[in-house]
């Protein structure tokens, strides 16, 4: 029943968004990066991706200080920057993920909920996570900025 209901506030959260509406956070540098291939479900360390409400982070490489990616079942799939919205990226921005919540070791332990990137009770700050695209075919997930 939890499942449904993170499903459904997916995607009223999706329904509704209106990208002229979406403050661009000076925060995060828009980096431009492609997993490609990489993510293939068939490979051991991504075979947890084949099952809903799962998710791998990736720390090298993609975004600023990577990515979580989470599987909400079927072909959906959502992808996160691993960097605290409401900081500039510093030694305690980058993200934990237990779960579905993200913090970020700073003073003020902000965390944010993976499943729609809103930032939890307490957190300080105006931005939400920063999503990035999915794209799927067949076993392979790629996700990307560009």
């Amino acid at each position: 029943m939890k499942n449904i209901f993170y499903l459904l506030f997916i995607i009223f959260f999706v329904a509704c968004s209106n990208n002229d509406e979406i403050k661009k956070n000076p925060n995060i540098p828009d980096y431009n990066f492609n997993t490609g291939s990489l993510i293939n479900t068939d490979l051991p360390q991504f075979s947890q991706l084949k099952f809903a409400n799962n998710y791998i982070t990736l720390y090298d490489s993609f975004g600023v200080n990577g990515i979580v990616l989470y599987y909400l079942g079927g072909e959906q799939y959502v992808a996160y920057e691993l960097t605290d919205p409401n900081h500039t990226p510093n030694s305690c921005s980058t993200l934990t993920v237990e779960g579905i919540i993200a913090t970020c070791s700073c003073d003020d332990g902000n965390s944010y909920e993976i499943l729609g990137g809103l930032g939890r009770e307490g957190t300080t700050g105006e931005y939400t996570l920063k999503p990035y695209f999915t794209e799927t075919s067949g076993s392979i997930i790629r996700v990307f900025n560009n």
